[in-house]
């Protein structure tokens, strides 16, 4: 039997999810309260045509994340993911944790018939490119941007 487990975020898991988010965040340099973290997978649990969150969880304890966002994309053709987060707490990570995540979230994306799934790397995250490049991802060439507008 694995050490961990993949499953589809439970109601009961969201305090200690956000706290797995707020630590990835954290590692980006971005901050999002424990309250912004709680109301968006309230949100999306209560809207789950909007994506899903996978929950690495050894015993009870969650020790890795993956959340996709629905998109309708033109590019793609029709609905598509982003994969706006992975994660696997330090002391988990190179044990399979995010090969596992990525895995059940390219299953549930092919399971909804969606066209594709999308993400972003920061450049110098040599291990996870790997990771997506075993699984298929390619690179594009082209550079992200963003406005806060709130």
């Amino acid at each position: 039997m694995s050490e961990f487990q993949i499953q589809p975020l439970a109601p009961t898991q969201i305090p200690a999810v956000s706290c797995l988010f707020a630590m990835q965040l954290a590692e980006h340099a971005v901050e999002r309260s424990q309250t912004e973290l709680t109301a968006g997978l309230t949100t999306l649990l209560a809207e789950p045509a909007q994506g899903f969150v996978f929950v690495a969880v050894a015993g009870e304890k969650p020790i890795g994340v993956a959340y996709v966002a629905r998109i309708l994309s033109l590019e793609h053709g029709g609905w598509s993911g982003w994969l706006d987060e992975l994660y696997a707490r330090p002391e988990w990570r190179n044990r399979g944790v995010g090969s596992a995540l990525l895995a059940a979230a390219i299953a549930a994306a092919t399971e909804r018939e969606w066209a594709a799934l999308d993400l972003e790397v920061d450049t110098d995250h040599r291990r996870v490119i790997s990771l997506y490049q075993r699984n298929f991802f390619r690179p594009v060439s082209r550079t992200r941007f963003v406005r806060r507008l709130n």
